[in-house]
């Protein structure tokens, strides 16, 4: 009986970059930072989407929510709404 021998299907992998470098400070002022987090809708991305561990996704969703309360963030995204009120006043 043949058998495949198992070495052959070890990939190599690429070593992805961390989300969030050492130097970066989750803070809910650092806008920039957790801008990468927000869905265009507004949403908070999953932590399997983001690849962050359960402590830095803690510490971004509450920044995300502390940022939105002071409003540094909007709660929701309405570029389209915002595009489609424009184009139909000005026609």
């Amino acid at each position: 009986k043949y058998r495949r021998p198992f070495h052959l299907y070890k990939r190599s992998f690429q070593r992805r970059l961390p989300p969030i470098e050492s130097g970066d400070r989750i803070d809910y002022r650092n806008v920039d930072l957790l801008y990468r987090f927000i869905s265009d809708q507004g949403k908070i991305f999953k932590r399997r989407i983001t690849k962050l561990t359960l402590k830095q996704q803690r510490l971004i969703t509450s920044a995300i929510k502390q940022a939105r309360i002071l409003s540094f963030l909007p709660f929701l995204n309405n570029d389209r709404l915002v595009a489609r009120l424009l184009v139909t006043r000005t026609t």
